[in-house]
């Protein structure tokens, strides 16, 4: 049994089972998806053998979001910018068409022709393109798309299930996050189910942890983590580089 906080982590490492956990509890409360998962012949079995109780219930905008949910989205962004490029190279050559054109109008199935010729004669090519094209998305970088991506898609008074949201973020972008999706559980009364092994989003405050690496799942505190205890104890044996000294 499962007993979960604003902020509740499902914590382990490869093949713990954190994801496949997530999977059956978004699929047992019949959450929206925008990505399909595979899902072993056991699967249905899983599902059949779980039940839960709500004290209220779930908003119709709750959802699950994966790490394939945000590759999509910078994927889909990349593909509109090369759409809008190959957009703007035909608009020049429209431009030029339009400009020494011998045009004459017949009937008004030609006046947008006959706009087109005016506005290039009367416009500079830049300006032309520029009025007959919306200008380039920015295209961040894969850690700012994916940060706007869960901005954008995290509402108000929502359940969300996060499957290791912290995949192509830098170490200060999880700690954003982390504020983020704590700031969210705190203030806009969301509710948090997150897959990760980010020691930046299992140090959310409040959060409860579940290790899924233990034989029986226990609750643990952040800091008992193997995960973290890792990376604790890689920094404590260079701490001298960091205060200057040489590492022997």
């Amino acid at each position: 049994m499962l007993d979960f906080e604003p902020v509740t982590i499902l914590y382990g490492g490869n093949g713990s089972g954190k994801s496949t956990a997530l999977n059956i509890m978004a699929e047992t409360l019949g959450l929206k998806r925008d990505t399909p998962y595979n899902r072993s012949s056991f699967f249905g079995d899983y599902i059949k053998l779980c039940s839960y109780r709500c004290d209220k219930p779930i908003p119709k905008e709750s959802r699950m979001i994966t790490s394939d949910d945000v590759f999509d989205f910078m994927l889909n962004l990349r593909s509109l910018n090369d759409g809008i490029d190959r957009r703007r190279e035909e608009l020049f050559e429209d431009y030029l068409d339009a400009k020494y054109a011998h045009f004459q109008m017949r009937s008004l199935k030609d006046y947008e022709a006959l706009k087109k010729v005016n506005m290039a004669r009367s416009h500079t090519q830049s300006r032309f393109v520029r009025e007959n094209l919306m200008g380039n998305i920015r295209e961040y970088s894969n850690g700012e798309s994916a940060f706007i991506y869960f901005s954008e898609n995290i509402q108000e008074n929502c359940l969300y299930m996060l499957d290791e949201p912290e995949n192509s973020l830098s170490a200060v972008k999880q700690q954003e996050l982390a504020k983020f999706l704590e700031d969210s559980a705190r203030f806009f009364h969301c509710q948090m189910i997150i897959a990760t092994h980010s020691p930046f989003l299992l140090a959310i405050r409040g959060a409860k942890i579940y290790d899924m690496d233990e034989e029986t799942v226990d609750v643990k505190q952040w800091t008992e983590l193997e995960n973290v205890k890792v990376y604790y104890d890689f920094f404590k044996k260079n701490k001298d580089a960091f205060e200057g000294g040489y590492i022997s």
